[in-house]
């Protein structure tokens, strides 16, 4: 069993430049995806950035250019840097994880972290 725990949020300026930071205890495996999600009131839950093991990226069109996914294998822990903040980028924070089961199966879990919320306002 793998849990995540996120920190690193709170109440920003516009502009701000806060780091969010997602540790995982327990069992994680090769072929793993990490990857930040938001979900804002009333709007569904989208995926912000995503690293996998080979450290490719990908971006939401919305953040591109302005936050940047990272990892620290060795430590189970992935992060976002989130810059330039603005208003439309509050929202409660997830971050995820999707590793094997085993390190010999196929079989995928998805794991998620609790939220932190990140506000942005003057």
């Amino acid at each position: 069993q793998v849990q995540l725990e996120e920190s690193g949020g709170g109440l920003v300026h516009p502009g701000g430049s806060p780091r969010l930071s997602c540790v995982a205890s327990g069992a994680i495996f090769g072929d793993t995806t990490r990857a930040w999600y938001r979900q804002a009131p009333g709007r569904q839950r989208e995926e912000v950035a995503a690293i996998n093991e080979g450290d490719d990226t990908r971006y939401a069109d919305s953040v591109k250019g302005r936050f940047t996914i990272s990892r620290v294998a060795v430590s189970k822990a992935h992060y976002l840097q989130m810059n330039d903040l603005k208003p439309e980028d509050t929202a409660v924070y997830y971050c995820q994880v999707i590793t094997r089961s085993s390190p010999t199966s196929y079989d995928y879990r998805e794991y998620w972290g609790r939220g932190t919320q990140v506000t942005v306002s003057s």
